[in-house]
């Protein structure tokens, strides 16, 4: 049988499709938000323009909180030529126990010719018994600018629950012009050895990568460990690759990770952009 917990989550064999579609140009010294479309439970608040070289902060909605048994979210974003965005969410996405088929979240992004784009949702939850199937595709014209993050969490640790049934699939690739500068997958099966294994997981429940591609400086890393300093000592990494910095969080707090990256985002926006990390209003709520 069962235990409550679990069968509370227990997906029904249905789905719920959403798809989100949004795009930015730049007008009258603003980005602003000059289009979208929407299906399902997926929906923008009003834009904000917090900052004073007119970047666009949007909300993005998903009201039900998690995904279940079957559900698809498409997300695709369009930024104009010199158009700025900045993407978030108001909370974290939930990957519910699914005993009938996968749940997925498919993000899209193009990105055009001098134009920046920044993804920084909150984490992922993926639940004891889930199957959860991630995906991010980012195109970039040759001059554009791309930083995104993710954070993943297995199970609910303060509830006592591993991720011990279930899979998670993942799969990241960055391109410009066509040609691939960053590309991961990961696939992971619940229970799996890499759990435990101190090479990968090593027992932690949650990891975050955040991936800057744009122009930047030799010694952007040297930079971001730096202003890192002695906080991110046995849990955060950064490499600096031809065309990305990547940066790794590996952990037992999600909050932890973040506070890390948010860190590491200052310094590589105000390298590539000439300005200091504007958080977003709801990270504060």
């Amino acid at each position: 049988m069962a235990s409550p917990a679990r069968a509370q989550y227990a997906a029904q064999p249905s789905s719920w499709p959403a798809e989100l579609e949004l795009w930015f140009a730049l007008s009258a010294g603003k980005t602003r938000l000059v289009r979208r479309r929407h299906l399902g439970p997926l929906v923008v608040q009003r834009p904000f323009h917090p900052e004073k070289d007119g970047t666009c902060h949007v909300y993005l909605l998903h009201p039900p909180g998690g995904v279940a048994g079957g559900d698809r979210l498409d997300l695709r974003f369009h930024l104009d030529a010199e158009a700025r965005a900045l993407l978030t969410t108001p909370g974290a996405t939930k990957f519910y126990r699914s005993e009938h088929s996968a749940s997925t979240q498919s993000v899209d992004i193009a990105i055009g010719a001098g134009a920046v784009c920044e993804y920084l949702p909150q984490e992922t939850i993926v639940f004891d018994g889930a199957d959860a199937r991630i995906e991010t595709k980012v195109s970039l014209a040759p001059d554009a600018s791309y930083v995104g993050w993710d954070f993943l969490c297995l199970g609910r640790p303060a509830a006592g629950e591993r991720f011990e049934t279930g899979r998670l699939s993942q799969r990241i690739e960055i391109v410009r012009n066509g040609r691939p500068i960053w590309f991961e997958r990961l696939e992971l099966q619940g229970g799996s050895p890499l759990l435990e294994a101190a090479f990968s997981l090593a027992r932690q429940p949650s990891w975050g990568t955040m991936v800057y591609a744009g122009a930047v400086a030799d010694d952007a890393a040297e930079q971001v460990r730096a202003a890192i300093g002695a906080a991110g000592d046995g849990v955060f990494c950064v490499s600096q690759l031809e065309e990305a910095v990547v940066c790794r969080y590996l952990g037992p707090r999600v909050a932890d990770g973040k506070a890390l990256f948010v860190r590491a985002w200052n310094v590589l926006r105000s390298l590539g952009q000439g300005k200091m990390a504007e958080a977003p209003r709801i990270w504060a709520t």
